[in-house]
C-alpha cells in the first residue's frame, strides 16, 4: 500500500495542475471502489473549483469551492493519471486503462486543460465528499494522532502517548492514533536510523532515544519524498516516474544481508509483528 512519501508525492504532482483548476467532464464509469462512490458524484463536481490540495496521513484532501472536500484513498493500487501519465510507481504494474480507470475529469486553469484519470485495478481505493468543517470529526479522520512531518509531532508527543505502553514500539508507531500515516517500511527504517530495537516496549523507550526516533522519522519520510517516494508494487507518481528511495533502504526487504552500520558485523533479521514483517538488525538496534 502506497505510505505517506508516495501519497505526499502524489499531492505534490497534482497540486501545479489541480490548485486553482476549474473541473468539468466529470465521468463515473462504475458505481463502487472499495465503498460507493458519493450520491451524484460528477454532477456535484462538475464547474467546481479546486481550491487547495492538501493530505492528512495517507489521504489527499481536495478543498472545494463548494464548501465540500474530495477526499481520496488510493488504497493498494489507485493512481491518478495526467494526460494519460501515471503519476507516482510500485514493481508489478498495475493496469490503469481501459475498464480499470473508474472515473475521469478534466481540469482548466490559465488557459490550459488537462486530463486527470483515477484507475485502481484492485479496487481498494476509496473517495468521499465530505463538507470541509466535518473533516476532522468524520470517521476516516477523528481520533488520529499528529502528522509526523507537522509541529505536533516529538519526542515529547511519543512519551505522552507511550507512557505506560507495554505494546512493542514497532506496532505502537504504526498505530494512527499515535501518529497518522506512518507506515510498516518507514518505520522499519526509522527505528533503525535511531538505532532502537523493534521488539522493545513503546513505554520502555527514555525519552531522549524518543527525541532521536522523532527525528529519524522526520528524516526518513523527507529523504523519501525527496527521492519521489519507493517504488515496491502499483505506486506511481504524478509525472509517470518511479520513487528511488528503495534503492536506499537500510533494512527493509534486506533479509540475511549485511547491516550497513559501520563497524556492525551484524545481518538483518526478518521477524513477523502485528501480522505485518518487521526488518532490523539485532546487533546495532539494542533494547
Amino acid at each position: 500500500m502506497p505510505e505517506l512519501p508516495e501519497v505526499e508525492t502524489v499531492r505534490r504532482g497534482l497540486q501545479p495542475v489541480l490548485e486553482g483548476a476549474r473541473l468539468d467532464r466529470v465521468r463515473q464509469n462504475r458505481p463502487d471502489l472499495r465503498f460507493s462512490f458519493p450520491d451524484r458524484f460528477p454532477e456535484r463536481l462538475d464547474g467546481v473549483t479546486v481550491e487547495r490540495i492538501d493530505r492528512r496521513a495517507k489521504y489527499l484532501l481536495m478543498r472545494l469551492s463548494t464548501g465540500e472536500t474530495w477526499v481520496t484513498h488510493l488504497g493498494m493500487t489507485g493512481r491518478f493519471t495526467l494526460d494519460g501519465r501515471q503519476l507516482g510507481e510500485f514493481e508489478e504494474p498495475a493496469p490503469i486503462a481501459g475498464k480499470h480507470e473508474h472515473m475521469s475529469f478534466c481540469a482548466t486553469k490559465g488557459g490550459a486543460t488537462h486530463r486527470i484519470g483515477f484507475a485502481d485495478a484492485r479496487r481498494f481505493g476509496f473517495m468521499g465528499l465530505i463538507p470541509t468543517d466535518q473533516v476532522e470529526a468524520h470517521p476516516w479522520f477523528a481520533g488520529m494522532g499528529p502528522e509526523p512531518l507537522g509541529n505536533g509531532f516529538s519526542g515529547a508527543h511519543l512519551a505522552e502517548v507511550f507512557s505506560g505502553k507495554k505494546q512493542n514500539i514497532k506496532v505502537s508507531l504504526l498505530d494512527q492514533r499515535m501518529v497518522a500515516g506512518l507506515g510498516n517500511i518507514y518505520v522499519c527504517e526509522a527505528l533503525y536510523r535511531a538505532r532502537i530495537s523493534p521488539l522493545i516496549a513503546a513505554g520502555k523507550v527514555s525519552k531522549p532515544r524518543l527525541e532521536i526516533l522523532a527525528a529519524e522519522v522526520r528524516n526518513v519520510l523527507n529523504d523519501a519524498i525527496a527521492a519521489g517516494g519507493s517504488t515496491l508494487r502499483d505506486f506511481a507518481n504524478a509525472e509517470g516516474g518511479q520513487g528511488y528511495f528503495q534503492h536506499r533502504f537500510d533494512v527493509y526487504g534486506r533479509e540475511g544481508e549485511p547491516c550497513r552500520g559501520d563497524g556492525c558485523t551484524g545481518v538483518v533479521k526478518r521477524i513477523v509483528q502485528g501480522g505485518r514483517s518487521t526488518f532490523y538488525c539485532p546487533s546495532c538496534q539494542k533494547r
